[in-house]
């Protein structure tokens, strides 16, 4: 699976085989057939482990004692993955874009993945008594995924780098008041 994970974000889900993920994987391409039957069964489980990585990260900020520190904390996790992006992107948001091309149902998949991220971060401004809280939300992951976006097609990781630093900063404000 993280093998999936990893090749559909570094080659696209249409350019991407069964076999460019068995050699990811380093298993044989009967392995891989035997789990999954056609390609769209491993996209559908490499969104699944997109949300389980959601979850498990969510629930690791959500034992941090302050929503501030949990948004800027979640701000510095998606800085640290600067040089990532750089080349490929954001893991899930380029591969949401993908599959909102498509007609098959994993766009709304993917669509309850970035729900579930909205759903949190709102939560956390929310416990900043902020009455926009969900529109806090949506600048807050808009903000990230036009960061992501930029470094990529600039392929210049500091840009995200100070852009984090800027949200950061930004969060500081929304707390204080």
């Amino acid at each position: 699976m993280r093998a999936a994970v990893q090749v559909f974000h570094e080659q696209g889900v249409e350019k991407t085989t069964l076999g460019d993920i068995a050699r990811a994987a380093e298993v044989p391409l009967g392995n891989v057939y035997y789990y999954f039957k056609a390609k769209d069964q491993l996209v559908e489980a490499a969104v699944a482990a997109h949300c389980e990585q959601l979850d498990a990260l969510t629930a690791q900020l959500d034992a941090l004692p302050d929503p501030a520190v949990r948004l800027k904390t979640l701000v510095a996790g998606w800085v640290d993955q600067r040089e990532t992006a750089a080349r490929f992107g954001c893991p899930f948001g380029t591969l949401a874009t993908e599959l909102d091309k498509r007609d098959d149902g994993l766009d709304r998949a993917a669509a309850k993945v970035m729900r579930a991220l909205l759903d949190w971060v709102e939560c956390q401004f929310t416990q900043l008594r902020r009455a926009d809280a969900a529109a806090l939300a949506v600048e807050l992951v808009a903000a990230y995924q036009g960061m992501s976006v930029l470094t990529n097609t600039l392929r210049d990781p500091d840009l995200m780098a100070v852009q984090g630093e800027r949200l950061r900063s930004w969060i500081d404000g929304i707390a204080s008041r």
